[in-house]
């Protein structure tokens, strides 16, 4: 992790704008602060991925949250590509003026250099991708940088540099841990599997248990969410010998579908919390 961060610092100066990920499903949680503190230096534009499956109500009250805050924020959908056409516009925008003023003193305008940032899992490889499409080429090492990164071409006039996903060395507070537990961006031991699983149902009676109910066919709520996983195992026939209901697949199955966005569409950060 420390070499990592040592890694971004360096690389830092090679580039004019850095293009920071957020899933929009966790908008404040899936943001590493180490990154925001990094990077602040430079002019950014937040992303917000996954858009599909969060709420669309809560994403627009994030949108407003970072706008009012003086922050470039656009959100897509990766799967579709939707959104994606305004990243570069937005991109070239904040550098325009850096542009200009080289061209002031003589020097002429180059390619746009991006840096890519954001946690694991977020969408990076995703993004690059669809900006890169069939012309994006990677291209050797910059010349003078040991160990330099890989860049990819786009549309002749960017060079797009990822990187690793980068994470916090200790997860302190136990919501932001839970929250990127349940949408996959982490694989903690603690938080895994059944009781993983348990916290997420707790969650959802709290939030919109009718979208549980009608998912699972279930007429009731049961108290207990031990409970509540061995009646979504029962009614999905998940039976091991004796006729007891496979907790382990009822809870494999409710995260995959939470995570795949088959359940709904749901956002776990709050606007309102960070207020």
């Amino acid at each position: 992790m420390a070499r990592a961060k040592r890694q971004l610092k360096e690389r830092l100066t090679l580039v004019d704008v850095v293009l920071e990920l957020a899933d929009a499903r966790i908008p404040k949680s899936s943001r590493n602060p180490d990154l925001a503190l990094m990077t602040r230096r430079k002019p950014s534009l937040l992303v917000l991925t996954k858009v599909d499956m969060a709420s669309p109500r809560a994403t627009g009250e994030w949108l407003d949250y970072y706008r009012e805050r003086g922050m470039r924020v656009v959100v897509v959908d990766l799967l579709s590509g939707k959104g994606v056409e305004k990243v570069l516009p937005e991109l070239r925008d904040l550098v325009e003026h850096k542009m200009i003023a080289m061209e002031e003193k003589g020097i002429r305008r180059r390619e746009m250099r991006v840096m890519v940032v954001g946690i694991p899992n977020v969408g990076k490889s995703s993004l690059i991708n669809r900006l890169a499409g069939r012309s994006g080429a990677r291209v050797e090492d910059r010349p003078g940088v040991t160990r330099g990164p890989q860049w990819i071409n786009v549309a002749g006039s960017v060079q797009l540099m990822d990187t690793p996903g980068l994470l916090w060395p200790k997860l302190g507070d136990p919501k932001v841990a839970f929250r990127l537990a349940v949408t996959g961006a982490i694989r903690e031991p603690v938080l895994e599997g059944e009781e993983l699983a348990l916290r997420l149902l707790d969650w959802l009676r709290e939030t919109c248990p009718e979208m549980v109910l009608e998912r699972y066919r279930l007429e009731e709520w049961h108290p207990n969410p031990r409970a509540m996983l061995e009646a979504i195992g029962s009614r999905r026939g998940y039976l091991l010998r004796g006729g007891v209901v496979d907790v382990d697949k009822a809870a494999a199955i409710l995260l995959q579908e939470f995570r795949q966005g088959t359940l709904g569409r749901f956002t776990l950060d709050s606007v309102v919390e960070n207020q």
